[in-house]
């Protein structure tokens, strides 16, 4: 079987802004970074705006100070596109709501719904937690009602609520006018 000649991209690898990011990530300075590494400030800088390619040796040490395995500044990002109306409908449990999917269902880090719920729509009638750590309830259009053991928030357009997601709660759509929300639960609660 003969092989295939694979020919040479001569497209620099553009690893500066994911050095910089990890750099930034474990909260240190370039000045930090330099004193760790035995490298310079200059040429760090110049490493983390793509202006010049570190060594073999040189990117070692830098992953080695910045806890990042070496084969994560090579790698594509996952990328994924959900077009509104496209994502898997699902079912939590309510009444008179329609239920979208926005990430893909293996996103295991936060899971995004888009809901929009009928006038008079409303989630179960019991108070109820979700097995995540933290929920974001962010109202795109209309007005949600948020219950919980003692407290009522009225939310319109443009707020967002934060709780932790194991407090008990429940939601309503009190108005005659459809709202749409969106819900960001961190990390996915468990399926």
């Amino acid at each position: 079987m003969k092989a295939l000649p694979i020919e040479p991209s001569n497209a620099p690898l553009a690893i500066g802004s994911r050095i910089r990011a990890a750099r930034q990530g474990q909260r240190m300075t370039i000045g930090q970074v330099a004193e760790s590494t035995g490298l310079t400030k200059g040429f760090l800088s110049r490493v983390g705006r793509d202006l010049t390619s570190p060594s073999v040796a040189s990117l070692v040490t830098l992953c080695q100070v910045l806890s990042i395995p070496i084969g994560d500044l090579f790698v594509d990002p996952e990328t994924y596109l959900t077009r509104r109306g496209e994502g898997p409908r699902i079912t939590l449990g309510g009444e008179g709501i329609r239920e979208e999917l926005l990430p893909p269902r293996h996103e295991r880090r936060l899971q995004d719904i888009r809901a929009v719920i009928e006038p008079h729509g409303r989630g179960e009638s019991e108070l109820y937690s979700v097995d995540c750590d933290v929920v974001v309830l962010d109202v795109v259009s209309g007005r949600v009602t948020v219950l919980f053991t003692t407290e009522r928030y009225v939310l319109e357009r443009g707020d967002t609520l934060t709780f932790p997601g194991r407090e008990p709660h429940t939601w309503a759509n009190e108005t005659d006018q459809e709202a749409e929300v969106i819900w960001t639960l961190a990390p996915a609660a468990s399926r």
